[in-house]
Protein backbone atom coordinates (compact mmCIF):
# COMPACT_ATOMS: atom_id res chain seq x y z
CA UNK A 1 0.00 0.00 0.00
CA UNK A 2 1.12 3.47 -1.19
CA UNK A 3 0.56 5.42 2.26
CA UNK A 4 1.41 8.66 1.17
CA UNK A 5 -1.71 8.03 -1.67
CA UNK A 6 -3.80 6.96 0.82
CA UNK A 7 -3.42 10.26 2.83
CA UNK A 8 -3.71 11.83 -0.51
CA UNK A 9 -6.94 10.47 -1.07
CA UNK A 10 -8.61 11.20 2.36
CA UNK A 11 -7.25 14.31 2.75
CA UNK A 12 -8.28 15.37 -0.82
CA UNK A 13 -11.99 14.33 0.57
CA UNK A 14 -11.53 15.97 3.41
CA UNK A 15 -10.55 19.55 1.50
CA UNK A 16 -13.41 19.10 -0.73
CA UNK A 17 -16.00 18.66 1.99
CA UNK A 18 -14.39 21.90 3.66
CA UNK A 19 -14.95 23.62 0.75
CA UNK A 20 -11.96 23.96 -1.44
CA UNK A 21 -11.33 23.68 -4.58
CA UNK A 22 -10.77 20.05 -6.30
CA UNK A 23 -7.14 21.65 -7.70
CA UNK A 24 -5.80 22.34 -4.52
CA UNK A 25 -3.68 19.73 -3.46
CA UNK A 26 -2.93 18.32 -0.12
CA UNK A 27 1.10 19.10 -0.42
CA UNK A 28 1.33 15.75 1.71
CA UNK A 29 5.75 14.65 2.48
CA UNK A 30 7.39 12.78 5.21
CA UNK A 31 8.19 14.83 8.08
CA UNK A 32 12.14 16.30 8.43
CA UNK A 33 11.90 15.45 12.46
CA UNK A 34 9.87 12.65 14.34
CA UNK A 35 8.87 15.49 16.50
CA UNK A 36 6.43 16.45 13.37
CA UNK A 37 5.06 13.35 13.47
CA UNK A 38 5.61 10.97 10.45
CA UNK A 39 3.85 12.68 7.49
CA UNK A 40 2.95 16.46 6.98
CA UNK A 41 -0.19 17.88 5.05
CA UNK A 42 1.15 21.44 3.82
CA UNK A 43 -2.39 22.14 1.51
CA UNK A 44 -4.29 24.26 4.13
CA UNK A 45 -1.88 27.29 3.92
CA UNK A 46 -1.96 27.23 -0.28
CA UNK A 47 -5.62 26.92 -0.02
CA UNK A 48 -6.34 29.36 2.43
CA UNK A 49 -3.76 32.36 0.12
CA UNK A 50 -6.21 31.57 -2.75
CA UNK A 51 -9.43 31.38 -0.74
CA UNK A 52 -7.94 34.53 0.84
CA UNK A 53 -8.46 33.12 4.64
CA UNK A 54 -6.43 32.24 7.55
CA UNK A 55 -4.56 28.92 7.24
CA UNK A 56 -4.83 27.58 10.84
CA UNK A 57 -9.19 28.18 10.63
CA UNK A 58 -8.89 26.43 7.06
CA UNK A 59 -6.70 23.56 8.39
CA UNK A 60 -9.25 23.30 11.58
CA UNK A 61 -11.75 22.72 8.94
CA UNK A 62 -9.76 20.22 7.12
CA UNK A 63 -9.28 18.21 10.20
CA UNK A 64 -12.92 17.96 11.18
CA UNK A 65 -13.83 16.46 7.51
CA UNK A 66 -10.97 14.38 8.01
CA UNK A 67 -11.52 10.71 8.62
CA UNK A 68 -8.18 8.13 9.60
CA UNK A 69 -9.50 6.29 12.23
CA UNK A 70 -7.42 3.27 12.48
CA UNK A 71 -4.16 5.57 10.79
CA UNK A 72 -3.65 8.26 12.66
CA UNK A 73 -3.38 8.06 16.56
CA UNK A 74 -2.73 11.72 16.80
CA UNK A 75 -3.51 14.65 14.28
CA UNK A 76 -2.06 18.26 15.07
CA UNK A 77 -1.92 22.14 13.45
CA UNK A 78 1.71 23.63 13.85
CA UNK A 79 2.90 26.68 13.05
CA UNK A 80 0.99 28.64 10.10
CA UNK A 81 -1.46 25.49 9.01
CA UNK A 82 0.91 22.92 8.77
CA UNK A 83 -1.31 19.45 9.42
CA UNK A 84 1.11 17.20 11.25
CA UNK A 85 -0.06 12.99 11.20
CA UNK A 86 1.59 10.70 13.40
CA UNK A 87 0.46 7.15 11.86
CA UNK A 88 -0.63 3.84 14.22
CA UNK A 89 1.90 1.56 14.86
CA UNK A 90 -0.79 -1.03 14.28
CA UNK A 91 -1.97 -0.15 11.04
CA UNK A 92 1.69 0.45 10.00
CA UNK A 93 2.32 -3.29 11.12
CA UNK A 94 -0.34 -4.38 8.87
CA UNK A 95 0.82 -2.73 6.02
CA UNK A 96 4.10 -4.14 5.87
CA UNK A 97 2.93 -7.76 6.63
CA UNK A 98 0.43 -7.58 3.90
CA UNK A 99 2.49 -5.73 1.16
CA UNK A 100 5.93 -6.35 1.48
CA UNK A 101 7.48 -8.05 -1.68
CA UNK A 102 3.86 -8.55 -3.26
CA UNK A 103 2.00 -7.61 -6.58
CA UNK A 104 0.29 -4.82 -4.74
CA UNK A 105 3.36 -2.30 -6.13
CA UNK A 106 1.85 -2.85 -9.86
CA UNK A 107 -1.28 -2.01 -8.48
CA UNK A 108 -1.31 1.49 -9.96
CA UNK A 109 -0.31 0.48 -13.46
CA UNK A 110 -2.97 -2.16 -13.97
CA UNK A 111 -5.83 0.42 -13.75
CA UNK A 112 -3.94 2.42 -16.28
CA UNK A 113 -0.54 0.64 -17.94
CA UNK A 114 1.18 2.04 -20.38
CA UNK A 115 3.63 0.61 -23.13
CA UNK A 116 6.87 2.14 -22.99
CA UNK A 117 9.45 2.48 -25.65
CA UNK A 118 12.79 2.72 -24.15
CA UNK A 119 16.10 3.61 -26.30
CA UNK A 120 19.22 3.08 -24.50
CA UNK A 121 22.84 1.53 -24.86
CA UNK A 122 23.02 2.35 -28.82
CA UNK A 123 26.64 1.92 -29.39
CA UNK A 124 28.25 2.15 -32.96
CA UNK A 125 28.93 -1.57 -34.74
CA UNK A 126 31.91 -0.08 -36.37
CA UNK A 127 34.10 0.12 -32.86
CA UNK A 128 34.07 -1.71 -29.62
CA UNK A 129 31.10 -0.89 -26.77
CA UNK A 130 33.89 1.36 -24.65
CA UNK A 131 33.37 3.47 -21.03
CA UNK A 132 31.03 5.72 -22.68
CA UNK A 133 28.13 3.52 -23.95
CA UNK A 134 28.32 2.59 -19.69
CA UNK A 135 25.78 4.86 -18.21
CA UNK A 136 23.19 4.61 -21.28
CA UNK A 137 22.86 0.92 -20.86
CA UNK A 138 22.60 0.22 -17.05
CA UNK A 139 20.55 3.90 -16.36
CA UNK A 140 18.08 2.33 -19.02
CA UNK A 141 18.17 -0.57 -18.33
CA UNK A 142 17.21 0.60 -14.46
CA UNK A 143 14.45 2.29 -15.55
CA UNK A 144 13.39 0.08 -17.90
CA UNK A 145 13.53 -2.04 -15.20
CA UNK A 146 11.43 0.27 -12.69
CA UNK A 147 8.76 0.39 -15.02
CA UNK A 148 8.18 -3.22 -15.60
CA UNK A 149 7.90 -3.63 -12.03
CA UNK A 150 5.15 -1.07 -11.64
CA UNK A 151 3.42 -3.29 -14.64
CA UNK A 152 3.72 -1.39 -17.37
CA UNK A 153 4.51 -2.65 -21.17
CA UNK A 154 8.09 -1.86 -21.92
CA UNK A 155 9.78 -2.02 -25.37
CA UNK A 156 13.46 -2.12 -25.43
CA UNK A 157 14.83 -0.54 -28.78
CA UNK A 158 18.65 -1.15 -29.00
CA UNK A 159 19.40 1.80 -31.70
CA UNK A 160 22.49 0.12 -33.06
CA UNK A 161 24.64 2.12 -35.37
CA UNK A 162 25.43 -0.56 -38.26
CA UNK A 163 25.09 1.87 -41.04
CA UNK A 164 26.94 4.62 -42.54
CA UNK A 165 30.05 5.64 -44.85
CA UNK A 166 32.73 4.17 -42.22
CA UNK A 167 31.11 0.69 -43.27
CA UNK A 168 32.10 0.92 -47.00
CA UNK A 169 35.58 1.10 -45.65
CA UNK A 170 35.20 -1.74 -42.75
CA UNK A 171 33.80 -4.35 -45.11
CA UNK A 172 36.48 -3.16 -47.91
CA UNK A 173 38.83 -4.34 -45.17
CA UNK A 174 37.34 -7.26 -44.11
CA UNK A 175 36.87 -8.60 -47.91
CA UNK A 176 41.09 -8.09 -47.59
CA UNK A 177 40.97 -10.61 -44.87
CA UNK A 178 38.65 -12.82 -45.59
CA UNK A 179 40.60 -13.17 -49.56
CA UNK A 180 43.57 -13.71 -47.28
CA UNK A 181 42.01 -16.94 -46.01
CA UNK A 182 41.30 -15.45 -42.34
CA UNK A 183 38.15 -16.11 -40.74
CA UNK A 184 35.46 -13.04 -39.86
CA UNK A 185 35.76 -13.89 -36.31
CA UNK A 186 39.31 -13.93 -35.95
CA UNK A 187 39.88 -10.90 -38.09
CA UNK A 188 37.19 -8.98 -36.17
CA UNK A 189 38.36 -10.49 -32.63
CA UNK A 190 39.51 -6.51 -31.85
CA UNK A 191 37.09 -4.59 -33.30
CA UNK A 192 38.99 -1.48 -32.08
CA UNK A 193 42.54 -2.99 -33.83
CA UNK A 194 40.41 -3.34 -37.21
CA UNK A 195 38.79 -0.15 -37.47
CA UNK A 196 42.35 0.95 -36.87
CA UNK A 197 43.43 -0.96 -39.28
CA UNK A 198 40.91 -0.24 -41.97
CA UNK A 199 41.38 3.50 -41.24
CA UNK A 200 45.14 3.64 -42.01
CA UNK A 201 44.92 1.45 -44.90
CA UNK A 202 42.17 4.20 -46.31
CA UNK A 203 44.32 7.01 -45.85
CA UNK A 204 47.76 5.16 -47.06
CA UNK A 205 46.10 3.75 -50.27
CA UNK A 206 44.34 5.28 -52.77
CA UNK A 207 43.27 1.79 -54.58
CA UNK A 208 41.71 0.76 -51.16
CA UNK A 209 40.24 4.11 -50.28
CA UNK A 210 38.37 3.72 -53.98
CA UNK A 211 37.15 0.59 -53.78
CA UNK A 212 35.46 1.84 -49.83
CA UNK A 213 33.90 4.82 -51.44
CA UNK A 214 32.25 2.39 -54.30
CA UNK A 215 31.20 -0.12 -51.76
CA UNK A 216 29.59 2.46 -49.64
CA UNK A 217 27.17 3.00 -52.85
CA UNK A 218 26.91 -0.64 -53.24
CA UNK A 219 26.03 -1.32 -49.80
CA UNK A 220 23.52 1.37 -49.64
CA UNK A 221 21.80 0.00 -53.22
CA UNK A 222 21.82 -3.42 -52.12
CA UNK A 223 24.22 -4.94 -53.95
CA UNK A 224 24.25 -8.86 -52.69
CA UNK A 225 28.19 -8.87 -52.01
CA UNK A 226 28.47 -5.93 -50.03
CA UNK A 227 25.86 -7.18 -47.80
CA UNK A 228 27.17 -10.31 -47.29
CA UNK A 229 30.19 -8.64 -45.95
CA UNK A 230 28.55 -6.28 -44.34
CA UNK A 231 26.15 -9.01 -42.75
CA UNK A 232 29.86 -11.04 -40.96
CA UNK A 233 30.80 -7.73 -39.56
CA UNK A 234 27.41 -7.07 -38.07
CA UNK A 235 27.23 -10.52 -36.85
CA UNK A 236 30.69 -10.43 -35.11
CA UNK A 237 29.97 -7.13 -33.86
CA UNK A 238 26.35 -7.45 -32.34
CA UNK A 239 28.04 -11.01 -30.46
CA UNK A 240 30.25 -8.71 -28.91
CA UNK A 241 27.98 -6.43 -27.75
CA UNK A 242 25.85 -9.31 -26.42
CA UNK A 243 28.52 -10.61 -24.16
CA UNK A 244 28.83 -6.91 -22.52
CA UNK A 245 25.10 -7.15 -21.57
CA UNK A 246 25.51 -10.34 -20.05
CA UNK A 247 28.33 -9.44 -18.07
CA UNK A 248 26.51 -6.43 -17.25
CA UNK A 249 23.22 -8.06 -16.40
CA UNK A 250 21.15 -5.86 -18.42
CA UNK A 251 17.90 -6.57 -20.61
CA UNK A 252 19.18 -6.01 -23.79
CA UNK A 253 18.83 -9.44 -26.10
CA UNK A 254 19.82 -9.75 -29.90
CA UNK A 255 15.40 -9.18 -29.78
CA UNK A 256 15.78 -5.75 -28.96
CA UNK A 257 18.07 -4.81 -31.96
CA UNK A 258 16.40 -2.56 -34.40
CA UNK A 259 19.63 -0.79 -35.86
CA UNK A 260 19.26 2.56 -37.81
CA UNK A 261 19.46 0.10 -41.09
CA UNK A 262 16.29 -1.01 -39.89
CA UNK A 263 14.78 1.97 -41.07
CA UNK A 264 16.55 2.55 -44.38
CA UNK A 265 13.06 1.58 -46.64
CA UNK A 266 11.20 3.99 -45.07
CA UNK A 267 13.78 7.12 -45.07
CA UNK A 268 12.86 8.51 -48.78
CA UNK A 269 9.32 7.98 -47.00
CA UNK A 270 9.79 10.12 -44.79
CA UNK A 271 11.22 12.67 -46.64
CA UNK A 272 8.82 12.37 -49.43
CA UNK A 273 6.17 13.17 -46.85
CA UNK A 274 8.13 16.13 -44.69
CA UNK A 275 8.04 17.99 -48.83
CA UNK A 276 4.38 17.12 -49.38
CA UNK A 277 3.47 18.37 -46.05
CA UNK A 278 5.65 22.03 -46.58
CA UNK A 279 7.79 20.90 -43.49
CA UNK A 280 11.19 20.45 -45.58
CA UNK A 281 12.10 22.30 -48.31
CA UNK A 282 14.81 23.27 -50.28
CA UNK A 283 17.88 24.52 -49.07
CA UNK A 284 21.43 24.97 -51.08
CA UNK A 285 20.56 21.52 -53.25
CA UNK A 286 19.52 20.07 -49.45
CA UNK A 287 16.15 19.60 -47.73
CA UNK A 288 16.39 20.99 -44.69
CA UNK A 289 13.34 21.39 -41.71
CA UNK A 290 13.20 24.93 -40.42
CA UNK A 291 12.04 24.56 -36.80
CA UNK A 292 10.54 27.93 -35.65
CA UNK A 293 9.86 26.28 -32.35
CA UNK A 294 13.45 26.69 -31.23
CA UNK A 295 14.34 29.60 -32.65
CA UNK A 296 17.12 31.45 -31.30
CA UNK A 297 17.30 34.73 -29.27
CA UNK A 298 17.12 36.65 -32.54
CA UNK A 299 14.48 34.55 -33.96
CA UNK A 300 16.38 32.69 -36.72
CA UNK A 301 15.09 29.43 -36.44
CA UNK A 302 16.35 25.95 -35.83
CA UNK A 303 17.93 23.99 -39.05
CA UNK A 304 17.32 20.49 -39.75
CA UNK A 305 19.11 19.01 -42.71
CA UNK A 306 16.98 15.50 -43.49
CA UNK A 307 18.85 15.02 -47.35
CA UNK A 308 22.45 15.82 -47.72
CA UNK A 309 22.73 17.95 -51.26
CA UNK A 310 24.23 14.64 -52.85
CA UNK A 311 20.89 12.96 -51.77
CA UNK A 312 22.29 11.12 -48.26
CA UNK A 313 20.21 10.62 -45.16
CA UNK A 314 21.43 11.92 -41.92
CA UNK A 315 20.47 10.79 -38.52
CA UNK A 316 17.62 12.89 -38.11
CA UNK A 317 15.79 11.26 -41.06
CA UNK A 318 16.63 7.77 -39.38
CA UNK A 319 15.42 9.26 -35.80
CA UNK A 320 12.21 10.29 -37.49
CA UNK A 321 11.58 6.87 -39.39
CA UNK A 322 11.83 5.31 -35.61
CA UNK A 323 9.71 7.89 -33.84
CA UNK A 324 7.15 6.74 -36.89
CA UNK A 325 7.42 3.10 -36.19
CA UNK A 326 7.00 3.38 -32.11
CA UNK A 327 4.33 5.63 -32.59
CA UNK A 328 2.74 3.84 -35.37
CA UNK A 329 3.31 0.12 -35.04
CA UNK A 330 4.69 0.04 -31.37
CA UNK A 331 1.88 2.02 -30.36
CA UNK A 332 3.73 4.12 -27.75
CA UNK A 333 2.63 5.93 -24.72
CA UNK A 334 6.02 7.22 -23.59
CA UNK A 335 9.25 7.42 -25.44
CA UNK A 336 12.28 7.53 -23.47
CA UNK A 337 15.46 8.44 -24.78
CA UNK A 338 18.46 7.65 -22.78
CA UNK A 339 20.97 9.76 -25.05
CA UNK A 340 24.44 11.70 -23.57
CA UNK A 341 23.53 15.53 -23.21
CA UNK A 342 25.26 16.25 -26.06
CA UNK A 343 22.61 15.34 -28.52
CA UNK A 344 20.25 17.80 -26.14
CA UNK A 345 19.70 20.15 -29.52
CA UNK A 346 19.48 17.23 -31.84
CA UNK A 347 16.86 15.55 -29.73
CA UNK A 348 15.25 18.88 -29.34
CA UNK A 349 15.15 18.81 -33.31
CA UNK A 350 13.66 15.52 -33.76
CA UNK A 351 10.90 16.20 -31.06
CA UNK A 352 9.57 19.19 -32.70
CA UNK A 353 9.44 17.79 -36.23
CA UNK A 354 7.80 14.77 -35.40
CA UNK A 355 5.06 16.83 -33.44
CA UNK A 356 4.90 19.19 -36.47
CA UNK A 357 4.85 15.84 -38.75
CA UNK A 358 1.76 14.36 -37.17
CA UNK A 359 4.53 11.55 -36.04
CA UNK A 360 3.69 11.99 -32.44
CA UNK A 361 0.89 13.39 -31.29
CA UNK A 362 0.49 15.34 -27.90
CA UNK A 363 -0.72 12.22 -26.37
CA UNK A 364 2.16 10.28 -26.73
CA UNK A 365 5.40 11.95 -24.48
CA UNK A 366 8.33 12.17 -25.80
CA UNK A 367 11.65 12.38 -23.04
CA UNK A 368 15.13 12.91 -23.94
CA UNK A 369 17.27 11.99 -20.48
CA UNK A 370 20.19 13.15 -20.48
CA UNK A 371 23.67 12.04 -18.94
CA UNK A 372 26.83 13.31 -17.88
CA UNK A 373 30.78 11.98 -18.57
CA UNK A 374 32.38 9.14 -16.43
CA UNK A 375 35.83 11.69 -15.40
CA UNK A 376 38.78 10.27 -14.27
CA UNK A 377 40.89 11.64 -11.32
CA UNK A 378 41.84 14.41 -13.00
CA UNK A 379 38.86 15.71 -13.60
CA UNK A 380 39.09 14.91 -17.61
CA UNK A 381 37.08 12.26 -19.63
CA UNK A 382 38.34 8.64 -17.95
CA UNK A 383 41.06 7.44 -20.40
CA UNK A 384 43.88 4.94 -20.19
CA UNK A 385 47.00 5.78 -19.21
CA UNK A 386 48.38 6.04 -22.95
CA UNK A 387 45.46 8.66 -23.76
CA UNK A 388 43.05 6.41 -25.33
CA UNK A 389 39.53 5.19 -25.44
CA UNK A 390 39.02 2.63 -22.37
CA UNK A 391 37.07 -0.15 -23.66
CA UNK A 392 34.45 -1.70 -21.31
CA UNK A 393 35.15 -5.50 -21.86
CA UNK A 394 38.78 -4.31 -20.32
CA UNK A 395 36.92 -2.51 -17.60
CA UNK A 396 34.55 -5.03 -16.42
CA UNK A 397 37.48 -7.88 -16.79
CA UNK A 398 39.63 -5.34 -14.34
CA UNK A 399 36.59 -4.51 -11.85
CA UNK A 400 36.48 -8.79 -11.17
CA UNK A 401 40.01 -9.18 -10.88
CA UNK A 402 40.11 -6.53 -8.18
CA UNK A 403 37.17 -7.99 -6.53
CA UNK A 404 38.95 -11.15 -6.61
CA UNK A 405 41.82 -9.97 -4.87
CA UNK A 406 39.91 -7.53 -2.01
CA UNK A 407 37.83 -10.97 -1.05
CA UNK A 408 40.90 -12.85 -1.02
CA UNK A 409 42.99 -10.41 1.12
CA UNK A 410 40.10 -11.09 3.88
CA UNK A 411 41.29 -14.44 4.39
CA UNK A 412 38.13 -15.58 3.44
CA UNK A 413 37.28 -19.42 3.92
CA UNK A 414 35.20 -20.25 0.88
CA UNK A 415 35.91 -22.65 -1.91
CA UNK A 416 37.60 -21.02 -5.30
CA UNK A 417 34.60 -21.31 -7.32
CA UNK A 418 32.33 -19.01 -4.18
CA UNK A 419 34.92 -16.68 -4.75
CA UNK A 420 35.35 -16.22 -8.34
CA UNK A 421 31.37 -16.03 -8.35
CA UNK A 422 31.18 -13.63 -5.77
CA UNK A 423 33.70 -11.47 -7.29
CA UNK A 424 32.01 -11.24 -10.33
CA UNK A 425 29.03 -9.74 -8.72
CA UNK A 426 30.65 -7.56 -6.09
CA UNK A 427 33.43 -6.45 -9.40
CA UNK A 428 30.25 -5.69 -11.88
CA UNK A 429 27.85 -4.58 -9.06
CA UNK A 430 30.63 -1.60 -7.52
CA UNK A 431 30.93 -0.13 -11.45
CA UNK A 432 27.16 -0.27 -11.74
CA UNK A 433 26.34 1.20 -8.56
CA UNK A 434 28.84 3.78 -8.86
CA UNK A 435 27.61 5.20 -12.09
CA UNK A 436 23.90 4.57 -10.84
CA UNK A 437 24.06 6.68 -7.16
CA UNK A 438 25.18 9.51 -8.82
CA UNK A 439 22.32 11.85 -10.49
CA UNK A 440 22.27 11.73 -13.76
CA UNK A 441 22.92 14.62 -15.42
CA UNK A 442 26.08 15.20 -13.23
CA UNK A 443 29.72 14.25 -14.57
CA UNK A 444 31.44 12.16 -12.05
CA UNK A 445 34.84 11.24 -10.84
CA UNK A 446 35.57 7.42 -11.78
CA UNK A 447 37.54 5.96 -8.47
CA UNK A 448 38.04 2.06 -8.14
CA UNK A 449 38.87 2.29 -3.92
CA UNK A 450 35.75 3.68 -3.48
CA UNK A 451 33.59 1.82 -5.57
CA UNK A 452 34.77 -1.37 -4.26
CA UNK A 453 34.92 -0.20 -0.03
CA UNK A 454 32.86 -2.27 1.77
CA UNK A 455 31.78 1.09 3.94
CA UNK A 456 29.34 3.52 2.98
CA UNK A 457 26.80 4.09 -0.21
CA UNK A 458 28.05 1.10 -2.41
CA UNK A 459 27.14 -1.69 -3.67
CA UNK A 460 29.69 -4.37 -1.67
CA UNK A 461 28.23 -2.45 1.39
CA UNK A 462 24.79 -3.00 0.28
CA UNK A 463 25.91 -7.01 -1.16
CA UNK A 464 27.36 -6.91 2.59
CA UNK A 465 24.54 -5.85 4.49
CA UNK A 466 22.18 -8.39 2.63
CA UNK A 467 24.17 -11.41 3.14
CA UNK A 468 24.38 -10.44 7.35
CA UNK A 469 21.01 -10.11 7.65
CA UNK A 470 20.51 -13.46 5.82
CA UNK A 471 23.41 -15.06 7.76
CA UNK A 472 20.69 -14.45 11.08
CA UNK A 473 18.50 -16.84 9.79
CA UNK A 474 21.37 -19.36 9.18
CA UNK A 475 22.26 -18.96 12.53
CA UNK A 476 18.86 -19.52 13.55
CA UNK A 477 18.53 -22.44 11.95
CA UNK A 478 15.82 -21.07 9.82
CA UNK A 479 14.85 -20.79 6.45
CA UNK A 480 14.34 -16.60 5.53
CA UNK A 481 12.70 -17.50 2.10
CA UNK A 482 9.63 -19.72 4.26
CA UNK A 483 9.66 -17.91 7.71
CA UNK A 484 6.63 -15.97 8.13
CA UNK A 485 5.29 -14.19 11.42
CA UNK A 486 3.09 -11.08 12.32
CA UNK A 487 4.43 -8.03 13.16
CA UNK A 488 4.25 -5.91 16.34
CA UNK A 489 5.76 -2.56 16.97
CA UNK A 490 7.77 -1.94 20.31
CA UNK A 491 10.47 0.18 19.49
CA UNK A 492 10.95 3.53 17.88
CA UNK A 493 13.31 1.76 15.51
CA UNK A 494 11.17 -0.47 14.35
CA UNK A 495 8.44 1.84 13.36
CA UNK A 496 11.33 3.73 11.66
CA UNK A 497 12.47 0.55 10.03
CA UNK A 498 8.49 -0.15 8.79
CA UNK A 499 8.15 3.61 7.41
CA UNK A 500 11.29 3.07 5.51
CA UNK A 501 10.38 0.02 4.05
CA UNK A 502 6.62 1.19 3.31
CA UNK A 503 8.08 3.91 0.69
CA UNK A 504 9.80 1.29 -1.50
CA UNK A 505 6.71 1.56 -4.05
CA UNK A 506 6.90 5.23 -3.98
CA UNK A 507 10.33 5.25 -4.62
CA UNK A 508 10.23 3.14 -7.60
CA UNK A 509 7.11 5.04 -8.97
CA UNK A 510 9.40 8.44 -8.54
CA UNK A 511 12.64 6.23 -10.84
CA UNK A 512 10.16 5.13 -13.41
CA UNK A 513 8.43 9.17 -13.71
CA UNK A 514 11.70 10.98 -13.42
CA UNK A 515 14.64 8.48 -15.17
CA UNK A 516 16.57 9.07 -12.17
CA UNK A 517 17.90 5.97 -10.98
CA UNK A 518 20.52 7.58 -7.84
CA UNK A 519 16.71 8.28 -5.62
CA UNK A 520 16.62 4.27 -5.68
CA UNK A 521 20.36 4.10 -4.90
CA UNK A 522 19.74 6.62 -2.02
CA UNK A 523 16.77 4.47 -0.73
CA UNK A 524 18.61 0.80 -0.59
CA UNK A 525 21.22 2.82 1.29
CA UNK A 526 18.97 4.45 3.67
CA UNK A 527 17.34 1.51 4.27
CA UNK A 528 20.21 -0.51 5.52
CA UNK A 529 21.14 1.95 7.34
CA UNK A 530 17.65 2.50 9.22
CA UNK A 531 18.20 -1.52 9.57
CA UNK A 532 21.36 -1.31 11.30
CA UNK A 533 20.01 1.38 13.91
CA UNK A 534 17.22 -0.91 13.98
CA UNK A 535 19.58 -4.42 14.34
CA UNK A 536 21.77 -2.19 17.31
CA UNK A 537 18.65 -1.11 19.27
CA UNK A 538 16.58 -4.34 19.07
CA UNK A 539 18.29 -7.47 19.39
CA UNK A 540 16.94 -10.38 17.64
CA UNK A 541 18.37 -13.60 18.83
CA UNK A 542 19.92 -12.81 22.03
CA UNK A 543 18.55 -15.00 25.18
CA UNK A 544 15.65 -13.51 27.25
CA UNK A 545 13.82 -12.51 24.09
CA UNK A 546 10.21 -12.85 24.44
CA UNK A 547 9.10 -15.34 21.68
CA UNK A 548 6.36 -12.96 19.70
CA UNK A 549 9.25 -10.26 19.68
CA UNK A 550 11.98 -12.34 18.28
CA UNK A 551 9.77 -13.35 15.50
CA UNK A 552 8.25 -9.86 14.66
CA UNK A 553 11.65 -8.64 14.63
CA UNK A 554 12.93 -11.66 12.12
CA UNK A 555 9.84 -10.66 9.86
CA UNK A 556 11.50 -7.33 9.73
CA UNK A 557 14.59 -8.66 8.53
CA UNK A 558 13.76 -11.13 6.13
CA UNK A 559 11.84 -7.93 4.83
CA UNK A 560 14.32 -5.61 5.19
CA UNK A 561 16.35 -8.07 3.21
CA UNK A 562 13.94 -9.18 0.44
CA UNK A 563 13.90 -5.05 0.34
CA UNK A 564 17.02 -4.80 -0.75
CA UNK A 565 17.05 -7.26 -3.04
CA UNK A 566 14.53 -6.04 -5.12
CA UNK A 567 16.17 -2.47 -4.86
CA UNK A 568 19.31 -3.55 -6.38
CA UNK A 569 17.39 -6.20 -8.96
CA UNK A 570 15.52 -3.12 -10.13
CA UNK A 571 19.48 -1.79 -10.60
CA UNK A 572 20.70 -4.90 -12.52
CA UNK A 573 22.76 -5.68 -9.38
CA UNK A 574 23.01 -9.34 -8.28
CA UNK A 575 23.50 -10.76 -4.32
CA UNK A 576 24.47 -13.35 -2.68
CA UNK A 577 23.57 -15.16 0.07
CA UNK A 578 27.55 -15.79 1.52
CA UNK A 579 30.45 -13.18 1.22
Amino acid sequence: MRIKELLNQRFSAAMQAAGIPDDCSPILALSGKPQFGDYQANGAMAAAKRLKTNPRELAEKILQQLDLDGIADKLEIAGPGFINIYLNVTFLANCVSADMLRNESESISKARPQTVVVDYSSPNLAKEMHVGHLRSTIIGDAVARSLEHQGHKVIRQNHMGDWGTQFGMLIAELEQHLSEGEQAELALNDLEVFYQQSKKHFDEDPDFADTARAYVVKLQSGDAHCRALWQKFIHVSVAHNLEIYRQLNVGLSADHIMPESAYNDDLQNVLDDLVTQGIATDSENAKVVFLDELADKNGNPSVMIVQKSGGGFLYATTDLAAMRHRVGQLHADRILYFIDARQALHMKQVFAAARKAGYAPDSVSLEHHPFGTMMGKDGKPFKTRSGGTVKLADLLVEAVERAEQLLRSKNTDLSDSEIKDIARKVGIGAIKYADLSKTRTNDYIFDWDAMLSFEGNTAPYLQYAYTRIRSIFRKAGLDADSFSAPISITEIQEKTLIMKLLQFDEIVDQVAAEGYPHILCNYVYELASAYMTFYEHCPVLKEGIEDAVQKSRLQLCKLTSETISKGLDLLGIEVMERM
